[in-house]
């Protein structure tokens, strides 16, 4: 190509694989073009970038500061986890031996596996889904795992945001009151009982409720069956439930619907730009909640029967501990909980620089997360002590709630509150920003480990693609706002997202970590980014203790199975029950479906598929050393060495190459 003045000479190089077309007026010599690029002084040079020691990648995002990442982690791991879903299965399994198991997990699972996966993702630079591969090939089906666990997940945790938006909205349907607090709605049953602090007024009410056999156990008893306004609001306005699966789905709740809809609107205004750019946002998420909690908290210790719901809280029933359930429950609720397991915090970390110390951020995030459960454990069974002693019956018979317990207890508190209305808008609110916080980090963890692992074809798209994955997510989500959708949601709780599948997706996660890609190496790992490598203890954890204790629970729940129930006597049907395990098998086929097809489909012999499949593919570990400086010279500048990494323009990461 020529023009009127000094010919133009194009070389076109090959950058990993990328064509890259620069123009020069000098044509390059043979040593030029098999050492380096130059470029003449003076002239308009293309943008290169060479990456830093830490291997921080401006295309991907990085954290504005290094408290945006700590209030995220926070933000992410803390919400209704804690709040919801903790008290629930607290109560569901006994109280104190719940407790137990609980803390059994967090000491030797939660706690480890949450810094181990913060740490590889900050170590690696990549999501979830990708994680495990890059540290054993053969294993990458426990990243697709992590994804459909999580794809589950998105699902029906906006539904609960669902809920939260129905009950914020109908706080001012009818001021100066609040709906759930009459006998008199259209929604409500001949068995409804409106407490009253007057003990005496209550016993002359309860005494108009006919009798009833009721069957627990194998025990049969005469018991008067009332309900509360609060429970009644929740079963037959909020969800307006059937009678079980057996009676189908029924109609669709035009409202959720509508609810859902702005739930789906909200997470992903915040997600749009990408979570580096939502930093600022995560503070008051992970803060505000606190400040509820705590003035919430003194009035529920206040309340006439608290110090007996805090009795039940803390009484150990060591049955339970015979329990398959209760160790299943408790054990993956701290996975639950911290969102281990879940692609979200590799993902946190993959936005952190190479060299920032998320030691000293995961072991404050584990202690505020444990803290936030004990502490909504707490409000809720002081509630529950309080509306038994209302009641007049028993804390474990008090409510039939099934996941809906923070939509009962919580509601009831607020009534007792002077300007309830305002109470509970700002305990709406509240799980509002729980919600919505947990799940843009969620759906997040989704977006980026489809993005990481497609990064050709979607990493441009990427706006377009999370409002296309936003929209599919809440038409799924649109059975679960129907008439029996309370027993689908219960479903997908236990099976999908929890239980079986959590536990095995961690389980082979740590193996991947712990045992092929070594413990120690791991160790070896934390100490070049953050300079300090770990103690014995983690070690430890890292290669025996917490591979172990799952391996044990997972065995234990296998052979004392028993399926899940809605509350204290709705039993689903089989064909329900089947259902719910295959979202299980949904998951955990990919563990060793995936491997099968690797050394099915590799070149190699089976031996040698093998010995890659378990070899560690980390291409981020060619850029540790810190490169030497640039040879500069007067007229140009020289790319000369080898084993360098670059960035030319906005390539990605993984785009690397050698001159």
């Amino acid at each position: 190509m020529t023009t009127s003045k000094d010919p133009t000479y194009i070389q076109t190089f090959d950058f990993a694989g990328k064509n890259i077309t620069l123009e020069d007026t000098e044509a390059m010599s043979d040593d030029e073009q098999e050492n380096f690029i130059e470029f003449k002084a003076g002239d308009k040079l293309p943008e290169i970038k060479v990456m830093d020691d830490s291997g921080d990648d401006p295309a991907r995002g990085e954290w504005g500061n290094k408290l945006d990442f700590l209030f995220s982690c926070i933000s992410v791991s803390v919400g209704l986890g804690n709040v919801w879903r903790f008290p629930y299965l607290c109560y569901k399994n006994g109280g104190g031996a719940f407790l137990i198991v609980y803390f059994i997990a967090m000491t030797f699972c939660g706690i480890p596996i949450f810094f181990q996966e913060v740490a590889m993702g900050q170590y690696l630079g990549s999501g979830g889904m990708t994680l495990v591969s890059q540290l054993c090939p053969m294993l990458k089906g426990v990243g697709i795992a992590t994804m459909v666990v999580v794809f589950f997940l998105d699902i029906y945790y906006c539904v609960i945001i669902a809920w939260t938006f129905f009950y914020l909205f109908s706080t001012f349907s009818t001021l100066p009151d609040l709906p759930w607090d009459t006998c008199d709605g259209w929604w409500n049953t001949d068995d409804c009982f409106r407490p009253t602090d007057n003990m005496t007024a209550n016993d002359i009410l309860l005494s108009k409720y006919e009798m009833h056999n009721v069957t627990k156990k194998g025990i049969t008893s005469l018991v008067r069956k009332t309900t509360t306004p609060v429970e009644e609001f929740w079963d037959h306005r909020v969800l307006q439930k059937n009678g079980g699966l057996e009676y189908g789905l029924g109609t669709v709740q035009w409202e959720l619907v509508g609810c859902l809809l702005i739930a789906w609107v909200c997470v992903y205004l915040i997600i749009a730009k990408g979570l580096h750019s939502s930093g600022k946002i995560v503070w008051f998420t992970a803060l505000f909640p606190y400040f509820v909690m705590f003035i919430l908290l003194f009035r529920a210790l206040t309340l006439e029967g608290a110090i007996d719901g805090l009795a039940y809280y803390v009484h150990v029933d060591w049955s339970k501990l015979l329990d398959g359930t209760t160790w299943i429950d408790g054990a993956t609720q701290i996975f639950f909980a911290y969102s281990v397991g879940m692609g979200a915090l590799p993902a946190l970390g993959s936005y952190n620089k190479f060299h920032h110390d998320c030691f000293k951020d995961a072991i404050i995030t584990c202690i505020v997360n444990t803290l936030t459960c004990l502490l909504a454990g707490v409000l809720v069974f002081s509630i529950l002590g309080y509306m038994a002693h209302i009641q007049e019956t028993t804390i474990h018979e008090v409510v039939n709630s099934g996941p809906g317990l923070v939509f009962l207890t919580y509601p009831d508190l607020v009534l007792s509150l002077p300007g309830s209305v305002v109470w509970a808008t700002i305990f709406f609110v509240m799980l509002l920003v729980l919600g919505v916080d947990s799940e843009f980090c969620n759906v997040e963890a989704l977006v980026t480990g489809i993005v990481d692992n497609w990064p050709d074809q979607l990493l441009k798209h990427r706006r377009k693609f999370t409002v296309c994955l936003c929209a599919f997510l809440f038409c799924l989500g649109i059975p679960l706002v129907t008439n029996g959708g309370i027993f689908m949601f219960q479903l997908m709780d236990f099976y999908s997202c929890s239980g079986m599948a959590l536990l095995w997706v961690c389980f082979f996660q740590t193996v991947a970590i712990g045992w092929v890609f070594g413990a120690q190496r791991f160790c070896d790992c934390v100490e070049q980014m953050t300079g300090h490598k770990p103690n014995l203890f983690w070690y430890l954890c890292w290669k025996y203790f917490a591979p172990m204790v799952m391996f044990t629970v997972f065995v234990f729940y296998i052979l004392s199975y028993t399926a899940v129930t809605y509350g204290n006597d709705y039993k689903y049907p089989k064909w329900a029950e089947y259902m719910g395990l295959c979202m299980s098998f949904s998951s955990m086929i990919w563990v060793p479906g995936y491997a099968i097809y690797y050394l099915a489909t590799q070149p190699g012999t089976l031996m040698q598929n093998l010995r890659e499949g378990f070899t560690p593919n980390i291409k981020r570990m060619q850029t540790l050393a810190k490169p030497p400086p640039l040879h500069v010279s007067e007229s140009g500048v020289g790319l000369l060495r080898d084993n360098s990494e670059y960035e030319m323009g906005n390539l990605r990461r993984d785009d690397s190459f050698n001159i």
